[in-house]
């Protein structure tokens, strides 16, 4: 049967509030944020924001789908509920998560002001876009909403039915980390921080012969100066160097 329109969540009898499937909530943050996280990282390592124009335009139109008309028809929701279609649903609350996507469609306008109406190009654009990232990733890998936990420090009628019961649900002592859980993190990061070290420390002295091989700078092709000359949007953002090693220049 068609979900209406205009309505947030599904009315079911046996909850007290409208209610959102936690299975195709999680699997359309999943989907936004795979899509974001492309977006992202071509702006930061090439500097090229063209996917985030793309992406913002879609991800305020599907935030706005879910406010205003029906989370059901949300284009990133409805493969989401698609793709979790064998699976027993999981109800959770709907008002808190209104709260949460409240934020989101903020976070959207601001980017869609500053990138595609503006076209302002700086380390705003990225801060912004990383905290979607954040919230996006937390609510898809790990279940968590920041945005329902933000909406209980400002409504008095705390949120009901949280994902894995989280609102309720107080774990027992027995299953607390301890000391001992840290110390396999802290070996990892260790050696992460031996291999890395290693391995600059073997790129540094490949670098050398080549600075070394001529006294005299060599002429260069102008169609190479040309090609190589850094473009404003790398300078304003700082990534002269980044823009550089990208596209093989000297």
């Amino acid at each position: 049967m068609p979900f209406p329109f205009f309505v947030f969540g599904q009315v079911k009898p046996e909850y007290a509030v409208p209610v959102l499937n936690e299975r195709a909530v999680r699997a359309g943050a999943g989907i936004l944020f795979f899509f974001a996280m492309v977006a992202f990282m071509n702006a930061w390592l090439s500097g090229n924001f063209a996917p985030t124009r793309v992406f913002v335009l879609a991800f305020l139109f599907d935030f706005v789908v879910r406010l205003f008309i029906n989370p059901a028809y949300a284009p990133s929701l409805v493969i989401g509920q698609w793709l979790v279609r064998h699976q027993q649903p999981e109800w959770t609350g709907a008002p808190q998560k209104r709260f949460a996507w409240a934020i989101g469609l903020v976070l959207a306008l601001t980017m869609w002001v500053l990138v595609v109406v503006k076209g302002v190009v700086g380390p705003v654009n990225l801060l912004v876009c990383a905290v979607c990232l954040m919230l996006l990733f937390f609510e898809s890998a790990f279940g968590i909403c920041i945005g329902c936990r933000v909406y209980n420090r400002f409504n008095a009628e705390q949120a009901r039915l949280c994902p894995g019961g989280a609102c309720e649900y107080v774990p027992p002592t027995t299953e607390r980390l301890g000391g001992g859980h840290v110390v396999p993190l802290v070996l990892l990061a260790m050696l992460v921080a031996v291999v890395v070290s290693h391995e600059m420390a073997r790129a540094v002295p490949a670098a050398l012969p080549a600075a070394k091989a001529s006294d005299q700078p060599a002429a260069q092709d102008p169609a190479e100066v040309e090609r190589c000359k850094v473009p404003d949007f790398a300078k304003a953002m700082g990534h002269e160097a980044k823009w550089k090693l990208h596209n093989n220049c000297p």
